[in-house]
């Protein structure tokens, strides 16, 4: 497994474990299975915060994987010659 596979497995792991936490709590917000989590010391709160460190792990797995991408091609910018400046 590469380097761009591993991130985007990664992206998607975390994806997916980001929606679960949400809908887990929403069902704490609504007052569905809250003494489960509550039993499990996770409160609304936690719940959304790994949401967020999930979804954000997910964007940046996404973007270095997209930008791992591209740097293995060489653009116009980088391969022109510099030319000295005319005085």
């Amino acid at each position: 497994m590469g380097h761009f596979e591993r991130l985007q497995f990664t992206a998607r792991i975390t994806y997916y474990i980001g929606w679960i936490s949400l809908i887990c709590g929403g069902l704490v917000h609504v007052n569905i299975a809250k003494a489960l989590f509550a039993n499990m010391g996770l409160t609304q709160r936690n719940l959304f915060e790994l949401s967020v460190v999930c979804f954000l792990i997910c964007a940046a797995s996404q973007l270095r994987a997209l930008s791992g991408t591209t740097s293995g091609t060489t653009s116009v910018a980088s391969t022109a010659e510099k030319k000295p400046m005319a005085t």
